[in-house]
């Protein structure tokens, strides 16, 4: 038999656990077990065969790939989240401290070639403030601040567009599962209607139907996972979002009072060094 991927069997396992439940039965301690064939086996447990990567796609049908693709998309999407939407991604204490002491020092290069080297959020938008205010040295602080925060508008826009794919993948799922139990119906009744049952239409229904259900469930286990790590990596990059927020604010506080000192300087004839001019 194939090896089924593990995020295949964890989702596999989440769908048939109810229905593979009622076909268990207890064995007495004293009554060794007796060797129990396939079919006997499917007859007690008719579900037994979706537990199988080719008995998935056998009952769900040509539903069954893209609801297989869409629970890889959510196990990578998660475990990218879980790296990246993090504290020293978007900001970290080691940045600040050594932002803060250069900006003291007025060691504005300095501070551009310490952005450029790490990949945070607030580096980049550190680096973009540094860049328009060394390339234009006449620019007012006001103008430099507008550049600030349209970039930390940007970063932010970029963060939460991310996550909202996870969102995405999770509304998705169910409607694609719910497609797939709307055509695993209309092929049931059209078997059903193009054969003569008998007495044995309604079993004929109820197995159709049942097989068609799985979709449904299927997509539903892929949607409220995806929904509810949504939920969580949302709240997570909000926080996150805040801090940067807090630590630009910081960094153009900083900014400020040396454009002030230097704006006091020229005013009495001295550099910004405090040397005269």
């Amino acid at each position: 038999m194939r090896q089924i991927p593990p995020f295949v069997r964890v989702l596999l396992c989440f769908v048939c656990f109810g229905l593979t439940a009622s076909g268990l039965q207890a064995q007495t301690p004293d009554t060794p077990a007796a060797p129990v064939s396939a079919a006997t086996a499917t007859e007690d447990n008719p579900f037994a065969s979706a537990l199988t990567l080719d008995g998935f796609i056998q009952r769900t049908g040509v539903m069954a790939y893209p609801l297989i693709l869409l629970s890889m998309v959510t196990a990578f999407l998660i475990v990218l989240f879980t790296f990246t939407v993090r504290q020293g991604t978007v900001v970290s204490d080691a940045f600040m401290n050594s932002a803060d002491a250069l900006i003291r020092k007025q060691d504005y290069l300095g501070l551009l070639a310490v952005c450029n080297r790490r990949n945070e959020c607030i580096a980049r938008i550190t680096a973009k403030t540094l860049d328009f205010a060394t390339r234009n040295p006449t620019a007012s602080f006001e103008e430099v601040k507008e550049v600030t925060e349209a970039e930390g508008n940007r970063q932010s826009s970029l963060l939460l567009a991310r996550i909202a794919y996870l969102g995405d993948v999770g509304a998705v799922a169910p409607m694609l599962g719910l497609l797939g139990t709307t055509l695993g119906m209309i092929t049931t009744f059209h078997a059903i209607s193009a054969k003569d049952y008998g007495g044995s239409s309604q079993l004929g229904l109820a197995q159709g139907v049942s097989e068609a259900l799985l979709c449904t469930a299927s997509g539903l286990v892929i949607g409220i996972p995806a929904l509810i790590c949504y939920a969580i990596f949302r709240g997570k990059a909000n926080r996150l979002i805040s801090e940067m927020e807090a630590a630009t604010t910081h960094l153009m506080a900083l900014l400020a009072v040396q454009y002030k000192r230097a704006a006091r300087a020229v005013a009495s004839g001295r550099g910004p060094d405090g040397q005269p001019m």
